[in-house]
């Protein structure tokens, strides 16, 4: 393989050391599962493969498209995927499972917090997650994260995702948008910042409404599910969202598979520490840090050895 403009993407980053071309290399390319086109883990992923080849060209990453975040977690613990990203629901499921084995996953990053709600037309009546009720709503494809999150904040304010409303699941979370533009739906169910679902139906010609947990809702959420965080949509993420949005989310990850040599996940951490320091990552990667890695590991035990490692070497670990 041709590896091309070294010395540019080095002048680019002024007194950021790339990490060494030759450590790991025998167990690359990496394969990285994310999710269906269309929704937020395709476009964060091909964001966090560009981050990290600015860094360390030859630390190789090929993306691979699967139904998200219920098969990426068997397909990392078969070996058939070496990272993938992973939400927050389905994470806590894994690490903290009653039902199964302790799982062997590993926490290389965290994502970004995906802060939960419904959109809906501008036009349209709905106003409350209560309105909704008996509707017609797009949850997501079947095997997303954001699925669970969204059948777990309903759930929290005493109300059935499957008996309360009309599910729709969709092949591809890039389908649920249009559902709703035409009225096919009365809403499209999602979280993040800058969720290519919620900005497709913003940016269309009726515009949109996003329905949030009122503050009572949310006590009873949280009250319930504990492992849920309480978040802001900060102002201005979408076309039209002129005020800060307080719901609850939970943290995604990029987890990695057992046995994943620690000096992979080393120069993973490295290179997205200097991403970080360089101030040139996407608006994706915005909240990867090492600082949000730390705040929201499920359990200390959790983080990939080799993560572990570089971040005593910058001193973020005793």
């Amino acid at each position: 393989m041709r590896h091309v403009g070294r010395r540019p993407l080095l002048a680019a980053l002024p007194g950021l050391a790339l990490v060494s071309a030759t450590a790991g290399a025998q167990q690359l390319p990496l394969k990285l599962g994310t999710a269906t086109a269309g929704g937020g883990f395709p476009v964060y992923g091909a964001a966090f493969i560009k981050a990290i080849k600015a860094v360390d060209p030859t630390l190789v990453i090929e993306e691979v498209n699967t139904k998200g975040s219920t098969e990426n977690v068997p397909l990392l613990e078969e070996g058939k995927l070496d990272l993938a990203l992973v939400q927050g629901e389905v994470a806590q499921s894994v690490f903290f499972a009653t039902d199964r084995p302790p799982t062997t996953l590993k926490v290389v990053t965290a994502m970004y917090a995906s802060p939960g709600m419904f959109v809906v037309r501008a036009d349209s009546r709905y106003r409350s997650i209560v309105d909704l009720k008996g509707q017609a709503i797009a949850w997501g494809a079947r095997g997303s994260g954001l699925v669970i999150l969204g059948r777990t904040v309903v759930d929290g304010i005493g109300l059935d995702a499957a008996k309360d409303f009309e599910p729709v699941y969709l092949e591809r979370a890039g389908d649920g948008p249009a559902m709703v533009i035409d009225g096919q739906v009365a809403a499209l169910w999602g979280g993040g910042v800058r969720w290519p679902g919620f900005v497709a139906v913003a940016n269309s010609v009726h515009g949109a409404r996003f329905i949030v947990p009122t503050a009572g809702e949310i006590d009873r959420i949280v009250a319930k599910h504990g492992f849920l965080r309480r978040l802001t949509l900060p102002a201005g993420m979408y076309r039209g969202q002129d005020e800060a949005l307080p719901t609850v989310g939970s943290w995604s990850f990029v987890l990695a598979r057992a046995g994943l040599p620690d000096s992979v996940g080393r120069r993973l951490a490295a290179a997205l520490d200097n991403v970080e320091r360089s101030g040139a990552h996407a608006q994706q990667l915005s909240e990867t840090t090492a600082k949000n890695t730390l705040a929201a590991l499920p359990r200390p035990d959790t983080l990939q050895p080799g993560v572990a490692a570089y971040y005593r070497e910058i001193k973020l670990l005793p």
